[in-house]
């Protein structure tokens, strides 16, 4: 999806509507081709990967009840992503707010109904939550995709004529493969990162899974911002309009800055009283104030970090994006984590976020100064 939506915004600036086309076409058929694809990888890896987490059998029994509806309908959730990045591609962020917050609400709404059957609702425990999720999925779907042909007048599909184009589906993963590699490298890291808290305590592996709960907050709005960042450096670097990219980066950059630092405050005055919402236990208090705490203290860098990050897929150079969270979680953050991990104190891993954040913005900054010289430099005034 975030190869469609460079090449896309990319071809509009170029005034190409053919291949606006295309680029649209061929990324729904991808979207399909992928939930097929990983609709079979679960069946066979959602047990392996519940049984290599924990050894509790009723946590892996109520995962594997919520995953198998959550992979059996996660058609809605794979269409629904491509479909709102082609609406964000031609500018029109503000009706994928829409597909997703009614999606969100929509789920919210079900949960406790279909959970715990209040009203005319039968109970349905955790296959009720994943069916809350799914449905939520679906109805961003279509709502995405009614706005995409009512409104999404750039792009003009052509589906009873439409074929798979190698060439098409070559320049979208071109951008695309290094932002999939970018997400997967950040799941890896979860993972190992639960079991290197895990030789501690499971308290520890909660206090992580609500501070990734919390910073969802404070980062979503960095990555939406980000988001509609894309199209507009891409559009005018199609245009080759130097002054408007360069606005672009900066007030981006300024903006992501803002909301980290008030998070970053908020993190730090009030972490008892966040972890609180929660019903932290006073042992989970004792590892998670500390915890974000420190973690707070990144913020900054990684607002910087999101937003490079960005503009190395407007460029169709995403491949930058891939080696600077390499460096930032692989090569930093996991081996810092277990070194730190050997002082014995729970603590201290959270400072593996630091250093990694340091050396996330060694990488960014050089590759911003590259893409700088090669492409935007050269560009008219």
């Amino acid at each position: 999806a975030v190869g469609v939506n460079a090449l896309l915004s990319m071809r509009l600036g170029q005034k190409k509507q053919d291949e606006v086309n295309a680029a649209a076409e061929n990324g729904l058929f991808l979207a399909v081709c992928s939930f097929i694809a990983f609709f079979v990888i679960g069946l066979f890896c959602m047990h392996p990967y519940l049984t290599s987490q924990t050894a509790d059998s009723e946590i892996i029994d109520f995962g594997m009840e919520y995953l198998n509806v959550v992979v059996l309908g996660s058609f809605g959730m794979f269409s629904a992503i491509m479909l709102d990045r082609l609406l964000q591609g031609t500018g029109r962020t503000v009706f994928t707010m829409y597909s997703q917050t009614a999606g969100a609400l929509t789920n919210i709404i079900l949960d406790p109904l279909l959970i715990f059957g209040i009203g005319p609702f039968p109970r349905m425990g955790m296959t009720g939550a994943a069916l809350a999720t799914v449905i939520g999925q679906w109805l961003s779907m279509c709502l995405s995709f009614i706005f995409n042909v009512k409104i999404n007048t750039e792009i003009q599909f052509r589906f009873s004529r439409f074929r798979p184009d190698a060439l098409v589906i070559k320049q979208i993963y071109k951008v695309g493969v290094p932002s999939i590699l970018l997400n997967s490298i950040t799941s890896v890291t979860t993972y190992f990162l639960n079991l290197i808290l895990g030789s501690f305590s499971s308290t520890a592996i909660a206090v992580y899974g609500v501070y990734f709960k919390l910073n969802s907050f404070i980062f979503m709005p960095v990555f939406g911002l980000n988001n509609g960042m894309v199209p507009i450096i891409a559009y005018n670097y199609g245009a080759r309009n130097r002054k408007r990219i360069t606005a672009t980066i900066r007030n981006g950059l300024l903006l992501a800055m803002g909301i980290m630092l008030f998070g970053m405050a908020l993190f730090e005055l009030f972490p008892a009283q966040l972890l609180g919402l929660f019903d932290a236990s006073p042992a989970m208090l004792a590892i998670g104030v500390p915890a974000i705490r420190i973690i707070a203290c990144s913020f900054l860098g990684a607002a910087l970090g999101i937003t490079f990050s960005s503009v190395f897929q407007a460029f169709g150079n995403a491949v930058y994006s891939m080696i600077a969270t390499f460096v930032r979680q692989i090569v930093a953050l996991l081996p810092a984590a277990y070194l730190l991990s050997l002082s014995g104190d729970v603590n201290a891993i959270w400072w593996s976020y630091l250093i990694a954040e340091v050396v996330s913005i060694i990488a960014c900054i050089f590759f911003m100064h590259r893409i700088y010289k090669e492409k935007i430099e050269p560009l008219s005034a």
